[in-house]
């Protein structure tokens, strides 16, 4: 199941679409779906999770809280739909696209993609590009 919140006045976002392209990666991956939230929210509510449950005091686009267990995927994934609106402007994309990526970096994170290292983040981006082309093509 995929459950979607919005904090802070934060716009809805077309769920149905998400959900669809969400299963077609997690079989894609030969994952199978648990329960999955996206919560999306503004920059201040997300600094505030950073803070509280990671020590860090930074603004971030996403933060995810990984519930996976073997290859049954479920988790928390919180989104500043601010800092989304501002990769966009400043990698020239639509948000919604950028929003997607975003979105499909935490499933990946839950799938076991990492991104610490450069060969993990080269890696990484290699998959949200593939998992963003599934999204064209299935919708």
């Amino acid at each position: 199941m995929i459950n979607f919140y919005y904090e802070s006045g934060v716009e809805a976002i077309e769920e149905d679409a998400i959900v669809q392209w969400i299963e077609v990666v997690l079989v894609s991956e030969n994952k199978s779906l648990g329960e999955l939230s996206f919560i999306l929210c503004d920059d201040t509510y997300l600094l505030g999770i950073n803070q509280k449950f990671l020590n860090h005091d930074t603004y971030t686009d996403i933060i995810s809280f990984d519930n996976t267990i073997g290859n049954c995927i479920g988790g928390d994934i919180f989104i500043s739909e601010e800092r989304v609106r501002e990769n966009a402007a400043t990698y020239k994309v639509e948000f919604e696209e950028e929003l997607r990526r975003v979105l499909i970096h935490g499933v990946l994170h839950f799938c076991g993609y990492k991104d610490k290292t450069d060969e993990e983040k080269e890696e990484m981006r290699s998959k949200e590009n593939e998992k963003l082309e599934l999204f064209h093509v299935e919708q």
